[in-house]
């Protein structure tokens, strides 16, 4: 049922300052960039029509399609400290009516700018009045303009079950975010929120998407709730929780709210706090490049988060992707035989990836695979020929550990800068390759790098 599209307005018309609809376009949809649940957002680029709001995401099928993101209102009564947008910030402020977002999302489609919507947004007045703003403008969408384009919306957390029921109807893909890792460090950072109360919601959707999937299997027209599943983001460097509580709460969250996909994003400085890093900090990009290779390796290559990080050592590796690192510290597994090895050992040879290993599996059928079929088939062989055993590729000897390490040492741990190594615990010579500033030339960073990561092994 269609509520009038006036709801909201008059509170904006006694609180909201007058403004155009481009340069509300242009505030809500800079309040968005700082979440990561897609691929871009805000990018200045050649042949780019829209500035404001545009972005990238991936739908189902592994299409690249853009999206108009932007929030429903940057009005916050919440007072997170991270946040830009929190209650204590003097910022500029402006609210979408229903009608003015789902009138600039359509017009947007029809010209061929965007694909879909995300829609996220601030608290105005209560999680429940505005997440009746927000499904008023997806009813908008859907019943009135016809839109059938792709909608991610996020759901507010304290916000009634009614509404999140409601809006999984409207949206393809749903997401709430859990913001931090652990419960201390969002009472210190985001007092007003609660874990249960973010957690809710994705129990919910869970459930709710177990229930849809047993009624289309009855009624095959029946209405599908969130096809595109949830999601959720997570802060990386706002707290001092370390990568191995990360991806164990990741990994956690994966199984037991079948969520798609967590987003980790790089904690980017925008307010002065005592509990916060410093505003000249810079984001911790190599740590969040890690932790979505280590996703990648949970969701798709079979790892256990206890396999990827552990107590003892609960950081990434800088110079090492989480797979070369453990297969660098377990070389008693190796090498293994390409023409003989279940798949899961496959995918633990750093150059062999998910579409390579089942291509071995079934090319072998046919015939004993050498090195030059592997190729073919997309396997690294760089990585791959420290690990592995083929009929022409036989390891009568363990490798060299400083040659393999250097082979397998990730040259994106040098540009990212040295900064980037401050969260990683070490108490051998990295930490003083780090502090040394004096080193120009990347290959001479590399070769002391090598000494230390095999010193360490």
């Amino acid at each position: 049922m269609l509520i009038s599209s006036a709801f909201g307005a008059e509170w904006m018309e006694h609180h909201a300052p007058k403004m155009d609809l481009m340069d509300k376009l242009t505030v809500l949809a800079d309040s968005a960039k700082y979440d990561a649940a897609c691929t871009s957002s805000g990018a200045d680029r050649p042949g780019k029509t829209v500035l404001a709001g545009c972005c990238h995401s991936f739908s189902a099928d592994g299409r690249c399609i853009s999206l108009l993101k932007v929030l429903m209102t940057n009005y916050c009564i919440y007072d997170c400290k991270y946040c830009i947008n929190r209650v204590s910030n003097d910022h500029e402020r402006t609210t979408f009516t229903p009608s003015e977002l789902a009138e600039l999302t359509i017009e947007f489609y029809r010209r061929n700018y965007i694909e879909g919507l995300f829609l996220s947004s601030g608290i105005l007045k209560s999680p429940d009045y505005t997440m009746e703003l927000m499904i008023n403008a997806l009813e908008l969408l859907r019943y009135k303009h016809r839109f059938q384009g792709y909608i991610h919306a996020k759901m507010i957390p304290g916000a009634s079950p009614d509404h999140v029921r409601r809006i999984g109807f409207l949206a393809d893909r749903l997401s709430v975010n859990i913001e931090l890792p652990s419960e201390d460090s969002l009472k210190l950072l985001a007092p007003n929120k609660e874990k249960r109360a973010i957690l809710a919601p994705m129990k919910q959707v869970c459930m709710e998407e177990t229930q849809n999937t047993r009624e289309l299997a009855v009624y095959r027209h029946a209405p599908k709730f969130a096809p595109a599943g949830q999601a959720t983001q997570m802060i990386v460097g706002a707290s001092p929780e370390s990568d191995y509580q990360i991806i164990k709460l990741a990994s956690a969250m994966y199984s037991k709210y079948s969520l798609k996909r967590v987003f980790y994003s790089a904690y980017i400085p925008a307010a002065k706090h005592a509990l916060l890093p410093a505003l000249d900090t810079k984001p911790p990009l190599l740590r969040e490049h890690r932790l979505y290779q280590a996703d990648w390796l949970m969701r798709q290559y079979g790892f256990d988060a206890e396999e990827i990080l552990s107590p003892e050592t609960p950081n990434f590796n800088p110079y090492l992707d989480p797979k070369c690192n453990w297969a660098i510290n377990n070389m008693h597994l190796f090498p293994v035989d390409v023409n003989s090895a279940p798949l899961k050992e496959l995918l633990r040879v750093p150059g062999i990836g998910p579409t390579s290993a089942r291509r071995i599996i079934i090319a072998r059928r046919n015939s004993k695979l050498n090195i030059s079929e592997l190729k073919r088939m997309g396997v690294v062989f760089k990585r791959a020929q420290y690990f592995i055993t083929a009929t022409d590729w036989i390891l009568t000897a363990r490798m060299n550990k400083e040659i393999t390490v250097k082979a397998l040492i990730d040259p994106k741990a040098f540009s990212f800068g040295m900064e980037q190594l401050s969260f990683f615990q070490d108490t051998g010579g990295i930490q003083k390759l780090s502090a040394q500033s004096g080193i120009n030339s990347i290959t001479k960073a590399i070769e002391e790098t090598v000494l230390c990561l095999t010193s360490n092994l």
